[in-house]
């Protein structure tokens, strides 16, 4: 399995390219699974709805299953570590994770200058390549095109090896 990540300034166009590496990499025949990270207090679960009251009655795990899937929730009280979200998933091919820029898996920055960003470069370990809208000098990364999925798909499968 590959672990990539795609992270950046809020509004960059994060999850819009995560979204797109995931169509590019399924029309290629691979399984993706993807995390996303967020330093929000957001509610997934909806007050007055069972599995709400389930939770709030104390339960440590709360599985809702419908006939199109389920979903885990798990009650704890620090953040998890992105090593142990990843021990939860099934197999897949790849993984991509929206965010965990601090954890040391290879990660590709999207870069929007005109927003506003500034590039993490030297400021967060394993970054592989930048993927902007805009021409960057003086990058001793590769830059890769945002607005094109598929050089960025492949540019993430050489450079990334399964684990």
């Amino acid at each position: 399995m590959r672990v990539i990540g795609v992270v950046g300034w809020k509004n960059s166009g994060k999850t819009t390219l995560l979204c797109a590496l995931v169509k590019e990499l399924n029309s290629r025949g691979l399984s993706v699974s993807t995390i996303k990270h967020t330093h929000h207090d957001i509610e997934i679960d909806q007050p007055g709805k069972d599995s709400y009251q389930h939770r709030n009655a104390g339960a440590q795990e709360v599985i809702l299953a419908t006939h199109k899937g389920w979903m885990l929730f798990h009650e704890q009280a620090n953040e998890p570590e992105l090593d142990e979200l990843l021990s939860r998933l099934a197999s897949c091919d790849i993984v991509l994770v929206e965010g965990y820029k601090q954890h040391n898996h290879p990660k590709i920055q999207v870069y929007r200058p005109d927003h506003g960003n500034k590039t993490l470069i030297g400021e967060i370990d394993n970054l592989i390549a930048l993927a902007s809208d805009e021409a960057v000098s003086d990058c001793n990364i590769p830059v890769l095109d945002l607005n094109n999925p598929i050089e960025i798909a492949d540019h993430l499968l050489a450079a990334v090896q399964p684990v």
